[in-house]
């Protein structure tokens, strides 16, 4: 799986970046991106804290497979920027990253009090609070990824939203079942 989609996004990488469609692209494009950069990337660091800190070997497979999904998917994305002349952040604006210690917003970001509390906590109170906050970041990343859908215009950043809407609606499903399970 991780091998088909390195394959996959290193494939789609090189037809983008060899296409004159690279231009083709618009501020919701080049948004999603910035946003759902970010959001990969506390996805990843969320999942690296699974390896020492998980009991479930469960929790830390898909953990793994969520690390290996995104980590390409960030390089693929920081290319387009690259390519768009956009820079990794925005000048103003911008999606709310966390960092108050309020609730999780519509995209589903861990606040830094979250991401605090994840980080202390180990065995099965790590399990159930991982995948707790691991379910509301990836409807936060489905959200985002429909929006790209509706007002996008990069088909290649549309195809890799239709990709996160895909793989982390499966995703939430198999959390859902190992938490109803009682890990």
């Amino acid at each position: 799986m991780k091998r088909i989609a390195l394959t996959l996004f290193a494939g789609l990488f090189l037809v983008t970046a060899c296409s004159d469609k690279v231009k083709d692209h618009n501020a919701q494009d080049v948004s999603f991106v910035r946003d759902m950069i970010a959001h990969h990337q506390q996805a990843v660091e969320m999942s690296m804290m699974a390896s020492a800190q998980a009991a479930s070997p469960k929790v830390k497979d898909l953990a793994s497979r969520i690390r290996a999904a995104q980590d390409p998917e960030i390089v693929t994305m920081r290319a387009w920027l690259s390519a768009w002349g956009a820079s990794e952040t925005a000048t103003s604006g911008g999606m709310d990253h966390g960092g108050g210690g309020g609730s999780m917003g519509s995209t589903g970001m861990m606040t830094d009090a979250q991401m605090s509390e994840l980080r202390t906590a180990t065995g099965p109170a790590f399990d159930r609070m991982f995948l707790t906050m691991m379910t509301e970041h990836h409807r936060g990343a489905v959200t985002m990824a429909r929006t790209e859908l509706d007002k996008g215009k990069h088909p290649p950043a549309k195809q890799l939203a239709r990709t996160i809407i895909d793989a982390q609606e499966k995703e939430i499903t198999e959390m859902q079942a190992l938490l109803a399970g009682g890990l």
